[in-house]
């Protein structure tokens, strides 16, 4: 199989394991795991060169940085 088949799928647990955390109010743990899955998932859309996905796990991706460094800071 190919690199972004289980670059794909570890971004998603990454990102339901995230999700989980985030709703169960674990900070900074929660945002930390969803954000390393949507910087996998920019990979993937990268790879894939799929601009819908290249734009939202950007945008995604900003929005956990300045999350967590407005709540670290």
């Amino acid at each position: 199989m190919k690199l972004d088949f289980y670059l794909k799928w570890t971004a998603t647990a990454f990102i339901c394991v995230g999700a989980l955390l985030i709703s169960l109010n674990i900070y900074p743990v929660g945002p930390v795991v969803s954000l390393c899955g949507t910087a996998l998932w920019l990979a993937v859309s990268v790879m894939w060169k799929e601009k819908s996905l290249i734009l939202v796990n950007s945008v995604v991706l900003i929005i956990y940085t300045v999350g967590l460094v407005t709540k670290l800071c």
